[in-house]
């Protein structure tokens, strides 16, 4: 019996104690002495309290893996419901999502009206790929609540992870419907509707879009295209200077600039946002490209040379404009052998360069003798291309009676 009350008694003490201990913790907590708090918390007899404690602290200062140490700590001593959520959450943050959707599930099961932890789980799943399950779960939600604009954009996200393109659009939609400032929902909304070309329908959520956030940067890159495109060079000027801003040395701005200042007859700040773009992204071969172009507009042959030639060696994609770029060179230097070399080289790029082979019949009916050479591409080229531009086709038509004339005068007939 002594024995007993005597436990009792050691108990209550060391309650009053751990309350009194608990107390001064809290104290330390509010002035923001975390270091001094843990090591107290960490020389009191572990409870489910005090290891709650340390994982809520493990927590507010982002260490993440060591929250969930204490939390997990914690549920030994007590199977607590909000504390096994507050886990799954930092297992998340931690990206231990396959441990964190086994105990998001198992919650779920066990309590199938709590709608946050479904929530949780469906995004658990987003996040692991897992589409049709994530979606099972958004429909589930919806069911509930329809009313709900994030169940239907989460919804959204998993048809887009399902490449149902025009079902996650209509998700949008009714985000949008349902909460017309669901900032999210209508920049999804602009980039959708830009792939599909349907040009009146993203104008609308580009600029609702900005008009929410006119700093944001994909949406100010949509809008700069759209108008490029219109040929509005002005407009884009204005957005892109202010992009320029925002994300100072982007290789995307520092290009567009100079295509736009290219178009607006600005040579030198074109020159400048092209050489910007190189440097930033030396395999970017059609910013070298323009440089050609904008240095043999200045009749700089020898720089125009140079940055053909960059334009060649740089890129990965056809370059047959780089290479036909490199024919205008030698042209104006008189190397008609040259200029044969690189519209070959071009239509080796891309046999589909009706302009190439245009050009390099033309060259060749004018350096060589023996005229059967161009008259052969001259064919080649009515076989392949008639139709592509009226005025080379009557040239070409014109050259292939004249020559077919000039060798029957020989007798010679030429098919």
């Amino acid at each position: 019996m002594k024995k007993e009350i005597i436990i009792i008694l050691f108990v209550i003490i060391i309650t009053k104690l751990n309350a009194q201990n608990f107390k001064k913790i809290d104290s330390l907590l509010e002035k923001g002495r975390y270091k001094i708090a843990l090591k107290k918390l960490k020389k009191i007899t572990p409870t489910f309290k005090s290891n709650l404690k340390i994982a809520t602290i493990y927590e507010s200062i982002d260490n993440t893996k060591k929250a969930s140490e204490f939390y997990k700590k914690a549920l030994v001593f007590k199977d607590h419901y909000a504390t096994k959520i507050k886990l799954g959450k930092s297992l998340r943050k931690e990206k231990k999502i396959t441990e964190a959707i086994g105990l998001f599930e198992n919650i779920s099961k066990k309590d199938t009206n709590n709608l946050l932890v479904k929530y949780f789980l469906g995004k658990l799943y987003l996040q692991s790929k897992k589409g049709k399950k994530a979606k099972r779960i958004f429909q589930e939600l919806i069911e509930k609540d329809k009313k709900n604009a994030n169940y239907h954009y989460q919804l959204g996200l998993a048809n887009t992870l399902l490449k149902k393109k025009y079902k996650r659009i209509d998700n949008f939609l009714e985000v949008y419907n349902l909460e017309n400032s669901h900032f999210n929902a209508i920049e999804k909304l602009a980039r959708a509707y830009t792939k599909l070309r349907d040009k009146d329908s993203a104008r609308i959520f580009i600029d609702k879009g900005l008009q929410l956030n006119k700093n944001h940067i994909n949406l100010n890159k949509l809008k700069i295209n759209d108008l490029y495109v219109q040929k509005k060079y002005t407009e884009s000027l204005l957005l892109l200077k202010r992009l320029d801003s925002l994300v100072p040395r982007q290789h995307y701005v520092k290009k567009m600039l100079g295509k736009t200042y290219y178009h607006l007859k600005e040579t030198e700040n074109a020159i400048d946002n092209f050489s910007k773009a190189t440097f930033i992204d030396r395999e970017d071969f059609k910013s070298f490209s323009y440089l050609g172009d904008l240095y043999f507009q200045q009749k700089k042959i020898e720089r125009a040379k140079f940055y053909y030639f960059m334009g060649t060696y740089a890129g990965r994609e056809p370059r047959d404009n780089e290479f036909m770029g490199l024919a205008k060179v030698y042209t104006e230097m008189k190397l008609p052998k040259r200029v044969i070399e690189q519209y070959k080289l071009a239509l080796k790029e891309n046999k589909k360069n009706y302009v190439a082979l245009f050009e390099l019949a033309k060259i060749s009916d004018d350096y060589y003798k023996d005229k059967k050479v161009g008259y052969d591409l001259y064919v080649k080229y009515m076989n392949s291309f008639k139709g592509k531009n009226k005025e080379l086709d009557a040239f070409v038509k014109n050259r292939i009676k004249t020559i077919k004339k000039e060798y029957f005068l020989k007798g010679e007939t030429l098919e």
